[in-house]
């Protein structure tokens, strides 16, 4: 049986919601960055943006009970937040390190 949601409680959950939000931009951008600039303080926001990810969904899923499927719903979103970022710098390294053809260079 679902269990309901307090009324106090959905302020928590918005307001987690929100950093959720913020802190997976946070990752995916200190991600990003790191990887173009090869700073190394870059990818620390990234993971002290990811741990704040993680805190947020542990908060949603205390404050909203969540329980069941919807707990395994929340780990699979948390490691798709974190390997995410990984497959689009590699797909997107992969798809724009490729040097022109001849007959591409001549269209231009």
């Amino acid at each position: 049986m679902l269990e309901p949601v307090a009324s106090e409680n959905f302020l928590a959950a918005f307001t987690a919601a929100a950093v959720v939000i913020l802190a997976g931009a946070g990752y995916a951008g200190g991600f990003a960055l790191s990887r173009l600039y090869s700073r190394p303080l870059w990818m620390r926001f990234a993971w002290v943006s990811y741990l704040l990810l993680a805190g947020a969904v542990a908060v949603i899923t205390q404050v909203m009970n969540f329980s069941g499927y919807w707990l395994v719903l929340s780990a699979v979103m948390l490691l798709g937040y974190l390997l995410a970022p990984h497959a689009i710098w590699h797909l997107s390294h992969a798809t724009h390190s490729v040097s022109p053809s001849p007959d591409e260079e001549s269209l231009r």
